[in-house]
């Protein structure tokens, strides 16, 4: 499983704006093949930070998703609307055996 975080700070006047679109993105994307999890996160201590986190069956599905043509201009979008570029990490993982 390929497990994906991002983080974008937004401009306050924009934060509405960057709430909207992101939800707009995560309901898009949830419906691609290979997505297990998308989600947008609002964080409680710094209100102007909002936090994605993805699972994806695999690096093939994860790298269809970066290609969709709607996911490309997420990407400009919200980093027009951020204070500073968003940051993104990727990680590679397998359920642990408890």
């Amino acid at each position: 499983m390929i497990i994906v975080t991002g983080v974008v700070h937004a401009r306050p006047d924009n934060i509405d704006a960057v709430l909207a679109i992101s939800l707009e993105h995560v309901r898009r994307s949830r419906r691609e093949p290979g997505c297990l999890l998308h989600s947008v996160h609002q964080d409680v201590e710094d209100p102007l930070k909002v936090v994605f986190l993805e699972h994806w069956r695999d690096q093939a599905a994860l790298v269809t998703h970066f290609g969709v043509a709607a996911s490309r201009a997420f990407a400009k979008e919200i980093t027009a609307l951020a204070d500073r570029p968003p940051v993104i990490d990727v990680y590679e993982a397998e359920a642990a055996r408890l």
